[in-house]
């Protein structure tokens, strides 16, 4: 089983890495995430409704439920200003490491826990990769500081650290489909205000009607993996092994989107994987 958990979670960093990618891509990320989430939406609401018709749940458990769709909001906010401030290449190493290191590091500094050397080896390779990604943004002829989209990203890997600790909990009373609309509905809720805000969701659509359809599989998809895998394995496991999109997605932000700073950046991503890698075979 741990097999086909791992195989689900290495496709689901893909994945995941290629609707980021059309993400940024897109003339105005808010109103293309919202456009790419409402088809799963709209079809796992029937699911999710029979779901809760028929599910006996306490307090806490409709609790960490709200939670989930809570979080999937802020995250979804984020996201959008955050690939609005900077490059794929530059955040999405970011934003997808930040939980592996925040875990191990919360664990020690605040609950007492201990960190093998290895583990240590790994969060000072993490932490190598996130200050390679500081400096300046040469892009467009302008020398801008890119602390503000690492700040984003940063955030927003707090909040990835955040709901899949949750999600991980409501796995126990939740189908992962059922779980998955939660989570799309507080996506969709998130950005929402910005939709109705905006005049252009026409546009947006007839702009990227070529790319909608595969963000539109991939965005849900993705997480549907990972909800599969950690229902059948320990999460402290499997997420790791999930950030190896982080390649997936400097690669394809150098090489599809033609971003800057290369070496750099596929340094940077290259330090953070090893330092998930670590991290995952401490045995933490």
């Amino acid at each position: 089983m741990i097999v086909i958990s791992l195989i689900l979670v290495l496709c689901s960093g893909l994945a995941h890495a290629v609707w980021n990618m059309l993400a940024k891509q897109s003339t105005d990320k808010a109103l293309f995430l919202w456009v790419i989430y409402m088809p799963a939406t709209i079809l796992l609401l029937p699911t999710l409704i029979n779901e809760l018709a028929s599910a006996s749940l306490s307090q806490t458990q409709w609790l960490l439920i709200g939670a989930s769709l809570v979080m999937q909001s802020v995250y979804s906010l984020l996201l959008a200003y955050t690939y609005t401030a900077g490059d794929l290449s530059q955040v999405y190493p970011i934003m997808r490491g930040t939980p592996t290191l925040l875990i191990p590091a919360i664990g020690v500094l605040l609950l007492k826990e201990t960190l093998p050397l290895w583990g240590w080896i790994g969060l000072s390779f993490m932490l190598v990769g996130f200050v390679v990604m500081l400096g300046r943004s040469s892009g467009k002829g302008q020398h801008q500081s890119v602390y503000k989209p690492v700040l984003l990203a940063m955030s927003v890997g707090l909040c990835i650290t955040t709901y899949t600790l949750i999600d991980k909990v409501n796995l126990q009373h939740l189908s992962p489909l059922a779980l998955l609309e939660v989570t799309n509905i507080g996506f969709v809720l998130g950005l929402t205000p910005a939709v109705l805000r905006s005049k252009r969701l026409k546009h947006v659509i007839r702009t990227h009607l070529h790319i909608i359809w595969i963000g539109a599989i991939l965005s849900p998809g993705s997480y549907l993996l990972f909800l599969y895998a950690a229902r059948s394995a320990n999460v402290s496991t499997v997420a790791p092994m999930r950030e190896v999109g982080i390649v997936f997605g400097t690669l394809l932000g150098l090489f599809v989107l033609k971003e800057s700073q290369g070496t750099r950046r596929i340094t940077a991503s290259v330090a953070v994987v090893m330092g998930i890698i670590m991290i995952a075979s401490s045995g933490y």
